[in-house]
């Protein structure tokens, strides 16, 4: 019997190097779980045929001593990231029957490394929400609480791991849709640097915004898969060579954006919790000083410009002609609104318009150019913060994970969700969640995050922060 409640990618590989156990066995205890669980929490929306086939080529390759760290580590993957032959559905009605012509970037890495994909995860629709509520496919639970949500958008990915469904798994990053999950289902969740991780292959929401990153049970395991996935790529022209990022060394100064943290709509747990992590960092010799971010309060109406006018053009391709759903109209103008109509769910359909809006003629100086001068400002004032600190700190999220259906209907209430989180997306920063502790709600335990942010290109002064606040090192 494995425990895989306490497995890390680094214990399954010296288990499985050593003959402990083989991939197949670990596997198998991965699609038990799955089978147990599944049904009820809707973590995966596939899980894959090929799955023990996968993990033989797996111990195969531990025969011939040419397996990696993650050779037969069993990785969940969202919805929106192709695999060659395989259904990528965007957890949407529009592409529920489209299969991947070719690998994204991210997955022909993890196939080199010999990683076995055990299924596709739920997700909010293109990615487009804080829940997994937006589904076309159902919500997905939180597997501490079933009666609450896991996270969006990458809920999936995040619950299917908190359930032991997976040891790892891959999320994209928009507004917060690695972290947020993260942090409601106790989990460390990345969001790295902008252009550190090819965008290759994953259906794009927000071009300028997007990033690819890993879900784990600890930041070394994090930090594994980040190594295996970043890098540069001739098909995705935004990543950046490493060599282009100045990399700090310091790591003992943490800077706090207090002026944002006074405002209503914190919980107290969040903000007890959050005061209660500074005083651990105090006791590990860090440094806590008080930083200004004068336009931080902007973030989040500049994000929900900018994203769903880059939502808008990149959803026009799903038109109903070339892939995807098709429905007959009278004409082929009616064919496209009855295609889309159909296709797209409600949110998407809310973000396309949005978008449209503040792109029209006479709107778009005073919309969308303002929110990106303005988007320059915050990047900015975050520069010149990090001038003084080595990484800002601040609670993942304002609350707990909330009830199913207690904001879906609510579009800003969702939206506000994203205050603390935007803010890496917007400026391209790097940021992690790692988990810091639990609010008691009602009887269940429910997980809490603390989201740490640094400058361009230095996650690793978050893995070594992280790894010492979790005692990991």
């Amino acid at each position: 019997m494995i425990d895989i409640k306490t497995l890390t990618i680094k214990s399954a590989h010296e288990d499985m190097k050593s003959g402990k156990y083989s991939a197949v066995d670990l596997a198998k205890s991965y699609l038990e779980e799955i089978n147990k669980k599944n049904k009820e929490i809707n973590a995966y929306l596939e899980v894959f045929s090929d799955v023990i086939e996968q993990a033989k080529q797996a111990d195969e390759r531990f025969k011939a001593g040419t397996a990696t760290l993650l050779t037969g580590i069993p990785f969940a993957i969202k919805d929106n990231i192709l695999i060659k032959g395989r259904i990528a559905s965007s957890a949407s009605k529009i592409l529920e029957n489209y299969h991947a012509s070719y690998d994204a970037t991210v997955i022909e890495k993890l196939k080199k490394e010999g990683v076995v994909f055990l299924g596709r995860t739920n997700m909010d629709e293109f990615a487009m929400g804080g829940s997994t509520e937006n589904s076309a496919y159902g919500v997905t639970k939180n597997p501490y609480d079933i009666e609450r949500v896991a996270g969006g958008s990458s809920g999936g990915s995040a619950a299917s791991i908190a359930m032991d469904g997976a040891l790892a798994g891959l999320g994209s990053d928009t507004g917060g849709s690695i972290r947020q999950p993260a942090s409601f289902c106790g989990l460390v969740g990345l969001k790295p640097s902008y252009g550190h991780i090819s965008r290759y292959g994953v259906m794009a929401m927000g071009s300028s915004l997007d990033q690819i990153g890993p879900f784990a049970k600890t930041v070394t395991d994090a930090e594994i898969i980040f190594n295996s996935i970043k890098g540069t790529d001739i098909k995705d022209s935004t990543t950046i060579k490493e060599d282009t990022y100045v990399l700090k060394t310091n790591k003992k100064k943490i800077g706090i954006p207090r002026h944002f943290l006074n405002g209503d709509g914190i919980n107290k747990d969040i903000m007890k919790n959050f005061e209660e992590s500074l005083e651990k960092f105090r006791k590990l010799g860090y440094e806590i000083v008080d930083v200004e971010l004068p336009n931080i309060a902007y973030s989040l109406p500049v994000y929900y410009v900018i994203m769903p006018a880059e939502v808008s053009s990149n959803l026009s391709r799903f038109d109903g002609v070339r892939f995807g759903l098709h429905k007959d109209g009278k004409d082929g103008i009616e064919d496209y609104f009855e295609s889309r109509g159909a296709g797209f769910g409600k949110e998407v359909r809310r973000r396309v318009l949005l978008g449209t809006y503040v792109l029209s003629s006479g709107y778009y100086d005073a919309y969308y150019n303002r929110a990106n001068a303005l988007r320059k400002v915050i990047t900015d004032d975050f520069l010149h913060a990090f001038e003084k600190v080595d990484i800002i700190l601040t609670p993942t999220t304002p609350a707990p994970a909330f009830k199913i259906g207690e904001k879906i209907s609510d579009p800003v209430a969702m939206y506000l969700e994203d205050i603390f989180t935007v803010t890496a997306n917007l400026t391209g920063m790097p940021a992690i969640s790692i988990p810091s502790g639990y609010s008691e709600v009602s009887g269940k335990k429910l997980p809490l995050g603390l989201q740490m942010t640094a400058t361009h290109g230095n996650e690793n002064i978050l893995f070594d922060i992280g790894k010492e606040f979790l005692g990991e090192k």
